[in-house]
């Protein structure tokens, strides 16, 4: 499993006042906390800072790098903010998102076509957000197919099939599902991830959802998370269905993190 540890980002309050402040010292500390717990990249994100993102942006990547060899994952809304930020980034940065939404995909495909970087594949196209696991298979293939033909290995895609919250449809969340085990099986090779957080917004116990909903993601196929690793009981969950579901060969993560006393129960 790939994490992404998602808590630099300016939707966050105090992360918002400790950019605004340029406090270097606590964004490099929530950003070894992550790379310490678990964290594969480092989630960069500065989207409400319209107008002066892309400093932000730059401040931010050179910050966290200063302190930790975690590659960082670009998120932005605005292409031009990514294509800004990539030059200062140091080793392999994963790009969140392109789209099938015309405009987003014109602006980023020439940045990352054969560019050395990870893609996060999000679908989503100008027709709006699908809801259905054949809506969600039909953008992903032609993403996927695209991006290919592009010169963008298919092992650098990670597809997002679009978390929404099961508190407004209580068939969202089956559907997600259905989605990641077509995607994974359609495309052998080809990554998943997902931000799932959303998938509890506006009901009670979140954290218990978002828990359950990774497990059985990950049972699907599920193989990405845009996710905080310091929310233990979450990343102890991680390993366990990783090494039910088959993926850890003679169980060594779930025994590693084990001695490292990383799963114990809340």
């Amino acid at each position: 499993m790939l994490v992404v540890g998602e808590l630099i980002n300016s939707s966050r309050k105090a992360v918002k006042e400790a950019i605004q402040a340029e406090n270097i010292a606590e964004i490099q500390k929530i950003a070894k906390d992550q790379r310490d717990n678990g964290a594969d990249y480092i989630d960069i994100n500065a989207g409400t800072f319209v107008g002066k993102e892309a400093g932000y942006m730059k401040w931010l990547v050179t910050s966290v790098q200063e302190v930790v060899d975690t590659p960082c994952c670009i998120d932005s809304p605005d292409p031009k903010v990514i294509e800004a930020v990539l030059p200062l980034h140091k080793g392999v940065p994963m790009i969140n998102s392109i789209s099938l939404e015309k405009e987003r995909y014109d602006a980023l495909l020439p940045v990352v076509s054969g560019a050395d970087c990870k893609v996060i594949a999000l679908c989503m196209s100008d027709a709006g957000m699908p809801e259905t696991k054949d809506d969600r298979l039909s953008i992903a293939s032609e993403l996927i197919n695209k991006l290919v033909k592009n010169n963008v290995p298919l092992e650098n895609i990670y597809v997002d099939p679009l978390v929404q919250p099961i508190s407004t449809n209580d068939a969202y969340g089956r559907e997600f599902m259905n989605a990641i085990d077509a995607i994974m099986t359609e495309f052998p090779g080809v990554h998943t991830i997902c931000g799932l957080s959303n998938i509890s917004y506006g009901l009670p116990e979140r954290k218990l959802l978002n828990q359950t909903f990774m497990v059985m993601a990950i049972c699907k196929g599920l193989d990405g998370a845009i996710i905080n690793p310091l929310d233990r009981q979450m990343m102890a969950n991680i390993h366990a269905a990783e090494t039910l579901a088959g993926r850890d060969e003679y169980c060594s993560n779930y025994l590693t993190a084990y001695r490292d006393g990383k799963l114990a129960m809340e």
